[in-house]
């Protein structure tokens, strides 16, 4: 039969190879939370940069009727001025 010792051995080979498995699946699903987060944020990050993107072609657009409106008003004072 086997030695008390070689058991002991056994049993802790045993062990100690069942807690890495144990700890490498730990490992791999905190992984994939960590994955499955971090694309979460991405999702988020791309459509913040979606809505500033958007906010930024309205102030360009708002910008330019505001220098349009602002010569027309400059440009039908001039003109008055110049009628008297």
């Amino acid at each position: 039969m086997i030695s008390r010792g070689a058991k002991v051995a056994l049993g802790g080979a045993f062990c100690f190879a069942a807690a890495v498995i144990f700890l490498v699946h730990q490992m791999q699903n905190i992984d994939r939370k960590r994955l499955k987060e971090g694309v979460i944020r991405d999702l988020e990050r791309q459509e913040k940069k979606r809505r500033n993107v958007e906010e930024l072609k309205e102030q360009i657009e708002l910008t330019k009727k505001l220098q349009e409106q602002r010569d027309r008003n400059l440009n039908s004072e001039k003109m008055e001025g110049n009628e008297t």
